[in-house]
């Protein structure tokens, strides 16, 4: 009976060592205590805060990276539009009244100028119109070709050519009133962009950076978004160089002869563009802000989940070197215990007497 008892207590020691060493295989193969959270006991609910806060680090971060590829390609279209109205600002200046040659060219090439403005306010990222406001689906200027042709241009092309003695202002005014207007048929605009209930009252875009954060970032393609426009200007940089790009198209060669009113409305285009540059340039500044801003945003964000990771790996891993040794030790006494198993039972009843 002495036997059969040590064997019993031999057999249950093995047993609980070949546990422990499946455990300890196991914790060495994937590195983790254990695959439920009652492993970890009684940090559990630690590790499903930690979880939870990653996983809410992480959904801002990607939000911010996409955020900072759409405002990427805002940014590249505002520097082509800048680019396009300077080009036209020192156009407009060498425009003198003096040779009916270049104020030909230049109509020309301020139509086709009319229609990349109106292209790169269509701009967009991952299927989503930049300009767009949350209309991203939808193109912010319906028909960019055809902008030439528009209503907007039209009037603007009508008061360029009742143009005469003494109108200068009247028609400026008249430019103006035309570039500034969202009535249907007239703007180039989106019927959402237009509209003073929907699109053209709703605040910009924003991106969620954290909780109950967020960061504005929006700039929609007819109106200005953080620069405020001074001077001769319609209140909106887009519709500034549209404006100036419309007069600059209608004017005909035959109206140099008109002397100082000629020149004038020239000087007034002139102004507009000059007034779009420097708001677009106050625009790009403000945007590249909220992109420096955004970048340290989710910087943070990955530092402070480098920490959570550090914080989470400490609860659900194990400490690799002291956990193969503890494998050893336990295979060694495994070992052991097979062999004290083995010796007990070859014995026989004769060694007992």
């Amino acid at each position: 009976m002495t036997a059969v008892s040590t064997l019993s207590r031999l057999d249950a020691g093995s047993l609980a060592l070949r546990l422990r060493l499946d455990t300890l295989t196991r914790q060495v193969a994937d590195g983790r205590k254990g695959p439920l959270y009652g492993d970890i006991a009684p940090q559990a609910r630690v590790a499903i805060d930690l979880r939870a806060d990653m996983a809410r680090r992480d959904v801002w971060q990607g939000t911010i990276d996409t955020t900072l590829a759409r405002t990427a390609v805002t940014q590249n279209a505002m520097q082509r539009i800048s680019d396009v109205a300077t080009d036209f600002y020192q156009k407009a200046v060498k425009i003198d009244g003096t040779s009916g040659t270049l104020i030909a060219s230049v109509a020309t090439q301020a139509r086709a100028a009319m229609a990349e403005i109106a292209s790169l306010l269509n701009e967009s990222y991952a299927g989503q119109y930049v300009f767009g406001g949350t209309d991203s689906a939808n193109p912010p200027v319906p028909d960019a070709e055809g902008i030439a042709s528009s209503g907007m241009a039209t009037d603007i092309a009508a008061a360029v050519a009742g143009l005469s003695g003494g109108t200068a202002a009247m028609v400026a005014a008249a430019t103006l009133a035309a570039a500034a207007s969202d009535a249907p048929g007239t703007t180039p605009f989106s019927a959402f962009l237009s509209d003073p209930a929907g699109g053209f009252a709703e605040p910009r875009r924003s991106v969620p950076t954290g909780d109950g954060q967020s960061v504005d970032y929006g700039v929609l393609a007819n109106r200005n978004a953080a620069a405020a426009s001074t001077g001769e200007t319609t209140g909106s940089w887009s519709r500034d160089i549209l404006r100036g790009l419309a007069t600059l198209a209608a004017l005909d060669p035959s109206q140099a002869t008109l002397g100082t009113d000629f020149t004038a409305l020239v000087a007034t285009v002139r102004d507009g563009l000059r007034s779009a540059i420097d708001a677009l340039g106050v625009e790009k500044g403000t945007l590249g802000a909220t992109e420096a801003r955004l970048q340290a945003i989710s910087q943070r964000h990955a530092d402070v989940t480098v920490t959570l990771t550090a914080q989470l790996a400490s609860i659900e891993e194990v400490d690799m070197a002291e956990t193969i040794s503890r494998l050893d030790a336990t295979r060694t006494q495994l070992e052991a215990s097979y062999q004290a198993i083995s010796l007990v039972s070859s014995l026989r009843l004769t060694n007992f007497l």
